[in-house]
């Protein structure tokens, strides 16, 4: 039997609009009254993921940050954490600078960004369909190199560099990987989501890396998350879509992808299940956790 379940967010719990629907809600709440833990774990700032967690019912512990932290939802605290610091930080700034590409800064719990673009964007239009304490933190700076070399206290979790332009987003991710002592993520196709403009869908598309301290994953996350609560390996189940879900993915006892996942992580899966619009997380823990 299975006894914990990670779900990535953005691609695979989450639709296009960033909502968890009613019936996957439903769902979750069968497989944690079944004894089934559920365990988010996502790219996405403490706040963001801790809203969404206890939305579903998840109330123990979650990955934020692609696994640079745990949090646990108890005790309302971190306990686990691998931060970059402020000079790795700012020699990626300088970089994306003077390549004049779009970057955003995630602290453990606030994304600072010069300007509501890309993924900051559709964060931003999540934010208002929620109530203001249940928000994503966004946090706008002209001078982001000014903010960084000045703040104090902050923690840096990753950085992710986006662009419309395909050749432009190589060009630059080819001088990040020179950078010592990071993990700079191969996402191989682009990401497409959906705002709400009046009436009208509009997708927001783009490629995008995410930049953390070497060595961060959510897999080494997810097992000192199992160790504490005395569960196997093989009692794990993870769900995912992209390359920052490859090692949970691969070491789980099941393997899950979504329908239409990057080929990295849909050729080492166990199992393909639905889109994220078509319900899949729900499908999948119908069929392995409930039936």
């Amino acid at each position: 039997m299975y006894k914990m379940v990670a779900i990535d967010l953005d691609g695979t719990l989450l639709n296009s609009y960033g909502i968890v629907t009613n019936n996957s809600k439903e769902i979750l709440k069968k497989v944690i009254e079944k004894g089934v833990d559920i365990i988010l774990a996502s790219g996405r700032p403490i706040d963001s993921i801790n809203t969404i967690s206890r939305e579903i019912g998840a109330n123990k512990y979650f990955i934020a940050g692609n696994g640079a932290i745990i949090y646990d939802m108890q005790k309302e605290e971190t306990i686990y954490e691998k931060y970059m610091t402020k000079e790795k930080v700012l020699e990626i700034i300088k970089l994306c600078e003077e390549n004049s590409i779009s970057y955003n800064i995630y602290t453990e719990t606030t994304i600072l960004a010069k300007a509501l673009k890309y993924n900051v964007l559709y964060y931003h239009k999540e934010n208002l369909k929620k109530e203001e304490n249940k928000r994503t933190n966004i946090k706008l700076v002209d001078n982001l190199e000014e903010y960084i070399k000045n703040s104090s206290g902050e923690k840096f979790v990753k950085i992710t560099v986006c662009d419309n332009n395909k050749y432009v987003f190589q060009s630059i991710i080819k001088k990040i990987r020179k950078i010592s002592n990071i993990e700079v993520l191969d996402v191989l196709h682009m990401s497409r989501k959906v705002i709400k403009q009046g009436t009208e869908d509009v997708p927001i598309e783009y490629f995008y890396t995410e930049i953390s301290l070497k060595n961060v994953d959510k897999w080494e996350a997810l097992k000192v998350i199992a160790e504490k609560m005395n569960i196997k390996e093989e009692e794990i189940i993870a769900i995912g879509d992209n390359i920052n879900d490859k090692e949970m993915i691969q070491n789980a006892g099941l393997g899950i992808v979504m329908k239409g996942s990057t080929p990295v992580v849909t050729d080492i899966a166990d199992y393909v299940t639905d889109t994220n619009n078509s319900e899949g997380v729900a499908k999948a823990l119908e069929k392995f956790c409930l039936n």
